[in-house]
This record gives structure tokens, sequence and C-alpha cells, in this order.
């Protein structure tokens, strides 16, 4: 989610020097990475490239298991984990993620951060389509998993689905993914801010818009977070917001 490319980055994904996805927060993260990907020109079958797409993949993975397994828990259990332990799953799990692995891709977990970042020039439009394919297929593997391990429950769904109106949902998940691309951009392209806490940073900033805005459009602000989950329980009602709305709002 944010790209900590080499400096460290939502994942976002993240070039943002810290990593959240596509966002490297430190100097090191978000632009080391973004920029030595376009000033390189990696190619698709090097080794660097290929140990981008595989920590895109595990980020997202692990991202998406432990936010819709505490989304899941919460539906099977009678709401034991609660929406501010949902919450702050999400968040940390993106800040655990983004400090992980945002050195080596960038952490973007995040179309809609790749796709940001490469609007900015901070990350090359060839890669994209790689970068937000090892996304989905992330999130959609993860989401199997899951359905794998709660087998016993398949009515539950851990995806996104709009409680009020579609245009509600559509006007939150805008608001709520500038609010990231904000702090992600400020954090992670700004050589005056603190790199190292980028990671927190954006976590933190996840965790507050699920607070929010969780109850109301499921607060996705990932177009990946939502696809794996509707793929897998063939739920795609309202996914188009999913998907404009991140992507508009980035």
């Amino acid at each position: 989610m944010v790209e900590i490319a080499k400096a460290n980055g939502n994942n976002h994904e993240l070039t943002i020097n810290v990593k959240d996805g596509d966002q490297s927060f430190p100097q090191n993260s978000l632009n080391s990475s973004s920029t030595n990907s376009m000033n390189n020109s990696t190619s698709f079958f090097s080794v660097p490239f290929l140990q981008k797409m595989i920590a895109e993949v595990l980020g997202t993975y692990f991202v998406i298991f432990a936010g819709c397994a505490a989304v899941t828990v919460n539906l099977d259990g009678d709401k034991v984990v609660t929406l501010p332990g949902i919450a702050i799953v999400w968040g940390l799990v993106v800040m655990v993620m983004v400090y992980s692995v945002g050195h080596i891709s960038g952490a973007h977990f995040n179309p809609a951060v790749t796709i940001a970042f490469a609007t900015g020039r901070r990350f090359p439009w060839k890669q994209v389509p790689a970068y937000v394919l090892c996304q989905v297929a992330g999130s959609t593997l993860a989401s199997g998993t899951l359905r794998l391990i709660f087998n016993g429950h398949q009515t539950q769904f851990a995806g996104t689905s709009p409680a009020g109106s579609n245009i509600q949902s559509l006007v939150i998940e805008f608001i709520i993914t500038f609010y990231l691309m904000f702090v992600i951009s400020g954090v992670a392209t700004d050589n005056r801010a603190i790199g190292e806490l980028a990671g927190l940073a954006v976590g933190s900033t996840v965790l507050l818009n699920v607070m929010f805005a969780g109850p109301i459009s499921g607060a996705s602000m990932n177009p990946a977070r939502s696809l794996g989950p509707a793929i897998v329980s063939h739920h795609y009602k309202g996914l188009w917001i999913f998907i404009l709305g991140p992507i508009a709002g980035q």
C-alpha cells in the first residue's frame, strides 16, 4: 500500500520511503524503490523484478488474510472481535507488511496506489499490469485460504458491500482513499518527512478509516481487497464501487 522502496512504504501499494503498498516512506522506500525501477528499466524476467512480484503477492496475501480473517472470525464468533478490533488488525497488518517488504517492492498491495505512483511518474507504467495482477492474485489466494478454513460457513462474506446507497459508499470510498494517499504522499515523497515512521502513519490511517467507514462501505480503499473475496465467493454486488471509488480517489 505504501511503497517503501529502498528507504522505507499501502499499500496501500505500495514508493513511499516507508512502504504500505506502493509508498516508500523514508526516502529509501518510496523514492528509492520507484525511482530505481524507472531508471533501471527492470526486465520482467530479471531476478530483482521477480523478487518484487513475489513480495507483492505475499504482502497482499498476508494483508488480506489477516484483515479478512478478523472480519470472518467476528461474523463467526458472535462479534467477538468487534469493529475496533477489526480496524486495529487492518492497521497493524498494513504497518507490519510495509516494514517487511517495502524495501523490496515498495509495498503497494493496492492497485490504486500503484496507479497513483505511476500517474505521478514515481513508478514505471510498464510494470503496473504485473503489480496489479500480483496484488489481485495475493488477495484471491488469501480469500480462498479463508474459505477453506471456514468451509462450514459458506454464507459469510468477508468482502465489502455497501450498507447504504451505492452513491454514499462511492463517496466514502473516494474520500478515504484520497485521505490515505494524502498521508502516503506526505510521508513517502517529501524528503523532509521522517521516513522511518511512514509505516506507522499509513497503518494508523487505515485503522482510522476502517473505524468510521467500515460500517458504511466496508472501508476497502483497495480494489484488490474487494476483488479477491468477491471472486472466491461469487459475490459481486456493488463491486464496481470498490474499483471506481479507490482509483478515482487516488
